[in-house]
């Protein structure tokens, strides 16, 4: 809870008290994920948190914004719509190109799965993304990392934080060394091209969204594999809008 910004890390310890911080914590993560809001951690709950997932938080600077906005459908039903960092960072007007360069020592599998989920944005956005050989002139750096790697945000092992990315203009992008993965759905293993596509959409500025169908949905099964939904194309054009 405290890892996806739910809780104040700060805060006071009390032990195993399950207190009314923590009630209202767990209420939200419940929103956030569109469980039953009964601020207690029952079964649905505590697996929903047990899911493989990505290690960027729900909640930044005491706010969450994967509920943050509203649209109707021609049945008049609200649906949760795209979300995006605090401030709405993103990459320079003008800017046309989207370098990307993988560190020393990264998987060559990756590698294909990184430019088809590169392309699969391209259409939505105002760059064109291009393969770079100087990793320290690209905008978008990609590396697997294992435990702690530097960046103050540790992986975990096995089955846990499959991923992270920073918003723009960071650019880093790293996966967990420590999972199992694969290209396409391979049962027990994790699709390199969905994470990617999920990662790559934080580095472009959007935040996590509530709509489970979504690329930006925060965890992924293994064994599966994901594209891109209504509501990623339509943050993602919101966002960069007039460029």
């Amino acid at each position: 809870m405290e890892r996806f910004g739910y809780l104040n890390p700060n805060r006071p310890s009390h032990d195993d008290h399950f207190d009314d911080i923590l009630e209202s914590a767990v209420k939200t993560y419940q929103l956030n994920f569109n469980l039953n809001t009964t601020g207690t951690l029952d079964p649905q709950t505590v697996s929903t948190m047990m899911m493989p997932r990505c290690g960027v938080p729900d909640i930044i600077n005491g706010t969450t914004r994967m509920r943050s906005g509203y649209i109707f459908n021609q049945n008049n039903y609200f649906h949760v719509k795209y979300a995006f960092f605090p401030g709405q960072p993103k990459w320079p007007k003008g800017k046309k190109v989207l370098k990307y360069e993988f560190g020393e020592g990264t998987r060559e599998d990756v590698k294909d799965p990184l430019g088809r989920a590169a392309s699969t944005w391209q259409p939505y956005t105002p760059f064109t993304f291009e393969h770079f050989n100087v990793l320290d002139q690209s905008d978008i750096r990609v590396s697997f990392k294992s435990r702690a790697h530097g960046d103050g945000k540790p992986f975990d092992g096995p089955g846990g934080i499959l991923a992270h990315a920073f918003s723009p203009t960071d650019g880093r992008l790293h996966f967990d060394a420590d999972e199992n993965w694969a290209v396409g759905a391979v049962p027990d293993a994790f699709d390199m091209q969905t994470v990617a596509l999920h990662e790559l959409g934080h580095i472009l500025g959007l935040q996590h969204s509530s709509v489970q169908d979504a690329i930006m949905w925060p965890t992924l099964f293994a064994g599966k594999t994901k594209g891109l939904n209504d509501d990623d194309i339509q943050g993602i054009k919101a966002l960069y809008a007039g460029y």
